[in-house]
């Protein structure tokens, strides 16, 4: 009789143990361990994941103009480094109903617009259902392949039968293997499926793209190892109370910067300023405002709204100390506009500016952008990622940016936008403001 081997694994964190445990060792988590028949002894055999066995020097790897596929939208491409590599395996996670599927679908189509063969594997809904959504994208072309299946044997028959470039696997949850006798979605099988399309995908050349759920938490769902294991892990974030997110709706934002300076006209306010920050390796603008007013309270109000609350605690700090701005009895209230949250310390110059001239009555220079972040004496630090930073500003039509003068000289000066560098705190409102 042929021994059949289980163990218990963690739901959460994939812990293994021999044996029933009520709490996890490792996560903590109180009833997440569950038996799980892993495989028959002598079962499998482990294989080289790629071809490539013999090895060569890096200079005679050669690349080819097919090594990315542009998937036809510049801001997926933009995050994905130019697009995506042929023969890479990418995870894309998010909460539910938050476009993953969709998203995909109509990438799915521009790649086969192109002429690349693209198979979309769903899970979790039939084709009509499939049929449906792409007929809201309008999408309908030759390429396009369509199969409904969670076995992962299966899954591979009907790829070797398509031969395709892309494949869309949604979602890496419901497929499950036969090798590995626990439910769909148990760690072992979302492992264990996640390493079977990892071969695939580097012995074939075929491009992989799997969806995955999130749990409450907002991480995704399955063992950590699966993040490892992939080679690009794209999130899409949001939040239902606020007016913007990272991915909302499947019309392509084509400039995301001017989305979050839409609503603010020509002409500038006391109080207004627009900073430069990043989102990843993404620069955006973002317009800061701040209200400064007299306190009817006991104790001022300090109320921030997209920007870390210590932060500009510490800001105002030093607006007191080093500019002599007093506001001991001045309700403070600062707001990074259209929902956005800011992390970077490079906000820290333009908060400053902002609370400032709202305190003074006075107004930022519309056409300047502003980034730098304060030191407690007063000083501005360098920040990171200036010249696209810079870049940006040009695009969208700024006419001077005021940057950290410990960035500068630039290896790389752009033309037809002002560049002033400014050492203290004091240094950078006296340039800043409309004269």
């Amino acid at each position: 009789m042929v021994k059949v081997k289980s163990k218990w694994i963690c739901q959460n964190c994939g812990y293994e143990t021999s044996g029933y445990l009520g709490k996890c060792p490792d996560c903590a988590g109180w009833g997440t361990l569950v038996e799980e028949i892993i495989a028959k002894e002598g079962h499998r055999l482990f294989k080289s994941v790629l071809n490539q066995s013999v090895p060569q020097l890096l200079r005679d790897v050669s690349l080819d103009e097919n090594t990315r596929y542009s998937t036809g939208m510049a801001e997926l491409d933009s995050v994905l480094g130019g697009g995506l590599v042929k023969g890479s395996l990418v995870l894309i996670g998010g909460d539910p109903g938050i476009g993953k599927s969709t998203l995909t679908l109509q990438s799915c189509g521009k790649l086969a617009k192109k002429g690349l063969k693209t198979l979309y594997i769903s899970a979790e809904e039939s084709e009509k259902q499939i049929k449906l959504r792409a007929d809201r994208l309008n999408v309908d072309f030759d390429n396009l392949y369509i199969l409904a299946e969670t076995n992962v044997e299966e899954i591979k028959r009907g790829i070797s039968e398509v031969s395709p470039e892309i494949v869309i696997v949604d979602s890496i949850q419901a497929v499950y293997t036969q090798e590995i006798t626990s439910s769909p979605g148990s760690v072992s099988q979302v492992r264990e499926c996640c390493s079977a399309f990892m071969t695939l995908a580097k012995t074939s050349g075929i491009t992989i793209i799997i969806i995955g759920h999130v749990t409450k938490d907002g991480v995704i769902a399955g063992p950590k190892v699966l993040e490892h294991m992939v080679d690009t892990v794209l999130y899409f974030e949001g939040d239902r109370y606020k007016s913007y997110r990272l991915l909302r709706t499947m019309t392509e934002v084509k400039n995301p910067s001017m989305l979050f300076l839409s609503e603010r006209g020509d002409t500038s306010v006391p109080g207004s300023v627009v900073i430069a920050s990043s989102e990843g390796t993404r620069p955006l603008l973002v317009e800061i405002q701040a209200l400064v007013g007299p306190t009817s309270y006991p104790s001022p109000r300090r109320v921030a709204t997209g920007i870390e609350y210590n932060r500009v605690l510490q800001i105002l700090a030093v607006l007191e100390k080093r500019v002599g701005l007093n506001l001991s009895k001045q309700d403070v209230y600062v707001n990074a506009v259209g929902g956005i949250d800011i992390q970077e310390p490079s906000a820290d110059l333009g908060i400053a500016l902002a609370v400032a001239t709202c305190a003074r009555n006075v107004n930022v220079d519309p056409n300047t952008v502003i980034m730098g972040e304060i030191g407690l004496s007063g000083e501005i630090r360098p920040v990171r990622n200036l010249d696209s930073k810079i870049n940006e500003s040009k695009k969208l039509g700024f006419k001077r940016v005021i940057v950290p003068n410990s960035n500068l000289p630039l290896k790389n000066m752009p033309e037809k936008i002002e560049i002033i560098g400014v050492s203290r705190l004091i240094e950078a409102i006296s340039k800043a403001v409309c004269t």
